[in-house]
């Protein structure tokens, strides 16, 4: 007679989930906050719990039998269910519980830091905030983040967006010791003729300064002898006299108000979209990141029609 299947805990069954999405112990381990031991132990004793084998691993990759993606299929609903209703309950008595996971840029996580987080942490004190600071867009799903921060247009289309903030403006300055030496740009095909502060992408690719007038488009690989990954440095090189930065103007408004920086181009420097905190929408979403959009669309100057 065959022996019964022992009911395997909760706890293994999400320590599967976490490897079976990131096919990998290492990832799941870092994005749980468990050692890769513990993980590897949960499996093996979730598929001697069953009676089959749920993962082929090699020492460079995980891949799931047959057993495993069924499993996997069948368990993540219920699994999910399950925790949105404990989160339910826990939301009812104004005790949020869990990890928020956020991934975005510098200033982006800064801006969340100095508006919304404080407000936050004072009324959900039991939620962990894990704000994660990178220059890269990255899958967010794939990387096992809940939300991400950045800008509108660089939002994926699969995704719901919620604004945060208002619009920002990228401005092209110059120090005016440097523009009494080369007359100021009157278009952007001008900056041919100029040294220009040119910007480093995270990803390697260096940007291309992007105008706009009257519907016009104009975007345009500068010419320059210095190339930084840093606003804040391309502000810092502009005021030294370097040549002409292209930055978002809240890095020089202060420069700009004391005259240590001139505008140039201005008439094709219009606002663009501000951030976004976007999500997916074909997932859960736990009620830690609800109360979060909320608390931003209650702060926020626009209000999304997205959510």
């Amino acid at each position: 007679m065959k022996s019964p299947i022992r009911t395997p805990s909760i706890s293994d069954l999400k320590a599967f989930i976490a490897v079976a999405e990131q096919r990998s112990f290492r990832r799941a381990a870092e994005l749980s906050g468990v050692t890769r031991s513990t993980l590897s132990h949960a499996i093996r004793g979730l598929e001697e719990r069953l009676g089959v084998r749920l993962l082929h691993r090699t020492t460079r990759s995980v891949a799931l039998t047959d057993a495993g993606e069924k499993l996997l299929r069948r368990i993540t609903p219920h699994l999910n269910g399950l925790e949105q209703a404990l989160e339910e309950v826990a939301d009812a008595q104004g005790q949020l519980l869990g990890t928020l996971r956020i991934n975005g840029g510098e200033e982006a996580i800064q801006q969340l830091l100095m508006t919304v987080i404080p407000e936050y942490q004072a009324r959900y004190p039991g939620v962990e905030l894990d704000l994660v600071v990178d220059g890269r867009l990255v899958d967010i799903v794939a990387q096992g983040f809940d939300a991400g921060i950045r800008l509108a247009e660089d939002v994926p289309a699969d995704m719901i967006a919620v604004r945060f903030g208002e619009d920002i403006r990228f401005v092209a300055v110059a120090s005016p010791a440097y523009l009494a030496q080369h007359p100021a740009p009157g278009v952007p095909d001008d900056l041919a003729q100029h040294r220009c502060i040119r910007q480093r992408l995270p990803g390697g690719r260096r940007y291309r300064w992007e105008f706009s007038r009257h519907g016009q488009q104009v975007a345009l690989d500068v010419p320059g002898t210095l190339t930084l990954n840093s606003s804040a440095l391309m502000a810092g090189a502009a005021l030294q006299g370097l040549g002409i930065a292209y930055v978002p103007e809240s890095h020089v408004r202060e420069a700009l108000n004391e005259g240590t920086l001139v505008r140039v181009l201005e008439a094709w420097c219009p606002p663009v979209p501000g951030l976004c905190l976007y999500f997916p929408a074909n997932r859960h979403m736990p009620v830690s990141l609800r109360a979060l959009v909320d608390m931003i669309k209650r702060q926020s100057p626009v209000t999304p029609d997205t959510v």
